[in-house]
């Protein structure tokens, strides 16, 4: 099933159970999801599915971060509710260790020994974790492991 086809079963659930929280969010994926399909001319596949759902985490990150910046805890946690439902449609994230594994793994295969080679190693991890760990943490992990 596609996450187009879950996400519209979804949102007819939500509707039955007056639902108004997840629906709102079961909708801005639908129309996230759409307007990807319009842009690129065909259905998506997987990784673009993911790519949308990745993206609409992160914003909601960012607005998350500035709301608990800007002392808005009632905004604070309305965006949380929205990244738990988003989280329930996203793959199980890796744990620290597997990240720390694949980019471990990443600098061997690169050969990397400092920052100039980041590039190399954050192509090989972020393929290897897309959509299953925040690309920030990839990125940091990364860097601290290069800067030794």
């Amino acid at each position: 099933m596609t996450l187009l086809e879950t996400v519209q079963n979804d949102m007819k659930e939500a509707m039955k159970a007056k639902d108004k929280a997840k629906l709102a969010v079961v909708r801005q994926i639908k129309s996230a999801v759409m307007n990807e399909q319009i842009n690129l001319g065909h259905d998506l596949n997987e990784d673009e599915e993911l790519a949308v759902l990745a993206r609409e985490v992160k914003q909601r990150k960012e607005s998350l971060s500035e709301f608990k910046d800007g002392g808005r805890e009632d905004l604070a946690e309305a965006t949380q509710a929205e990244l738990d439902i988003l989280a329930s449609y996203m793959p199980e994230q890796m744990s620290d260790e597997d990240v720390d594994a694949a980019v471990s793994a990443a600098i061997e295969k690169t050969g990397a020994s400092s920052m100039a080679d980041m590039g190399k190693v954050m192509g090989i991890v972020s393929a290897q974790t897309k959509g299953r760990a925040d690309g920030k943490v990839v990125a940091d992990k990364v860097k601290a492991a290069l800067s030794k």
